[in-house]
C-alpha cells in the first residue's frame, strides 16, 4: 500500500498479475511437459529462429528476460528432454547456441496455440488478443519493462 492512496499499489497488481498469468500459463503446458519458464524459452527460441537466428543462451536470457545461469539450467533440461539442441558456437568457443530439435518445434507449436488460446480468456474483459484497450494495455507495460532497472543505466 502507498502512503495516502488507498488499495494496492501498481507494484502489488503488477505482481499479483504475473503470478496470476505464471500459473494459469503453468497449467496450460504441463501436459506438454513444460514448465511456464521452459515454455518461454522454447517459443522464444522458436520466433528467433523462424527469423534466421540461431541465438546462444546469453542471447536468449536478454531476450527472455532470465538470468543466464537459469537459462543454462533450463536448456540442459530441455536438451535431456529432447526439444533443444546445444552446440558450441564456431565463432566464439565459450558461447553455446541453442536450437529446437524437430520434436521441439513440434512441441513448441503446440504449446504456443495453447497459450494463445488461454491469452484470449485471460484478455476477453480488455476485448481479447486484438482488442484497442489490449494494444493499449501492451504499450503500457512496454514502456514499463523499458524502464532500466539501474537508473544510471
Amino acid at each position: 500500500m502507498s502512503n495516502g492512496a488507498p488499495g494496492p499499489t501498481p507494484g502489488f497488481l503488477v505482481w499479483r498479475l504475473a503470478n496470476k498469468w505464471r500459473v494459469a500459463v503453468d497449467r496450460a503446458v504441463a501436459p506438454l511437459g513444460l514448465t511456464h519458464a521452459q515454455y518461454s524459452l522454447v517459443a522464444s527460441l522458436y520466433g528467433l529462429q523462424r527469423a534466421g537466428e540461431r541465438p546462444s543462451q546469453r542471447q536468449l536470457a536478454d531476450h527472455t528476460g532470465l538470468e543466464a545461469l537459469y537459462v543454462s539450467k533450463l536448456a540442459r533440461a530441455l536438451e535431456s528432454a529432447g526439444l533443444i539442441e546445444r552446440t558450441r558456437d564456431p565463432r566464439d568457443p565459450r558461447a553455446v547456441q541453442l536450437a529446437l530439435t524437430e520434436q521441439g518445434r513440434t512441441v513448441t507449436r503446440q504449446a504456443v496455440a495453447v497459450v494463445q488460446e488461454l491469452l484470449q480468456r485471460l484478455l476477453e474483459p480488455l476485448g481479447g488478443l486484438d482488442a484497442a484497450r489490449t494494444r493499449a494495455f501492451t504499450a503500457e507495460l512496454t514502456t514499463l519493462l523499458d524502464v532500466p532497472l539501474d537508473p544510471s543505466s
